[in-house]
């Protein structure tokens, strides 16, 4: 692919590409690759994520080069840029996208065995690895990375982000649980097997309370909010101590981790396979 990031980078670039004639089969040789998993906007390498800032480029690129069309049929219709429209499924990509309005635009990867419930989007430029359920009213972000097995479930909010180019991503990675009303944003890293219950909302500007290990967790200026491998995070609060918050009685919310999953937390699972 570096023949293909060369020329994404050139081209990203120039000022003005928009009649380029060069600009848009580079750049649908690189929404094929994106769509096709064979690039991605961030890789784990050496246990550590890193952000490919040449595919945040490329989908930009895509936005500049776009025009708006309009699509659909029977008075429904939809305007869009061009250069990313839905995508269409078929029995040979293996993906269960099941009836009721759901859409993903071409650009997002969305891997064999993944169940997509009504009403459900994936942006462009996110990763949905296999056997992952985007369940109801979920969303999966720009260049969101979403691992295996993973189960997202009703009206889970998962961030997006294409600027600025060096952001990292929101990152979910293998068999984690992401309860129902949660929202992660502002590229949160959460760990394989992690849980988040319900209504459980995670930002860069979150602390996160570890109760089991005495530990409390936040973003810096270099890292992003990481949430650890098999954390249990439940919504919690903690009291404003200073001035008027204190005199009210305020709290603000705080996620905690009150565990680390266990066999009890894996029958609680059980159910997923018999879906499946």
């Amino acid at each position: 692919m570096q023949s293909l990031k060369t020329s994404i980078e050139r081209l990203a670039a120039l000022g003005e590409v928009e009649h380029n004639p060069e600009a848009r089969p580079v750049f649908f040789e690189f929404r094929d690759a994106l769509t096709q998993g064979k690039i991605r906007a961030a890789e784990k390498i050496d246990s550590r994520w890193v952000v490919n800032a040449w595919v945040k480029h490329g989908i930009l690129l895509g936005f500049r080069l776009g025009e708006l069309v309009e699509t659909g049929s029977n008075g429904l219709t939809f305007v869009d840029k061009d250069t990313f429209p839905a995508r269409q499924f078929s029995v040979a990509d293996r993906v269960r996208v099941v009836p009721g309005g759901s859409s993903v635009r071409v650009g997002a990867y969305v891997a064999p065995s993944v169940i997509c419930m009504p009403p459900m989007f994936i942006n462009v430029g996110a990763y949905v690895d296999e056997g992952t359920m985007v369940d109801s009213h979920a969303l999966v972000g720009s260049c969101a990375q979403i691992g295996k097995r993973v189960h997202l479930s009703a009206a889970a909010q998962i961030g997006g982000v294409l600027e600025p180019v060096n952001a990292n991503p929101v990152i979910i990675e293998d068999d984690c649980l992401i309860g129902g009303n949660t929202g992660v944003y502002e590229g949160t890293v959460v760990r394989r097997r992690a849980v988040l219950a319900a209504g459980t909302v995670l930002t860069r500007g979150t602390p996160v309370y570890d109760l089991v290990r005495g530990e409390i967790y936040k973003a810096t200026a270099e890292m992003p909010l990481v949430i650890p491998e098999g954390a249990v995070v439940v919504p919690g609060s903690r009291a404003v101590s200073k001035g008027k918050g204190a005199e009210w009685g305020l709290s603000l919310a705080a996620p905690v981790i009150v565990k680390y999953r266990d066999e009890k937390t894996e029958l609680s699972l059980v159910l997923e396979d018999i879906l499946r």
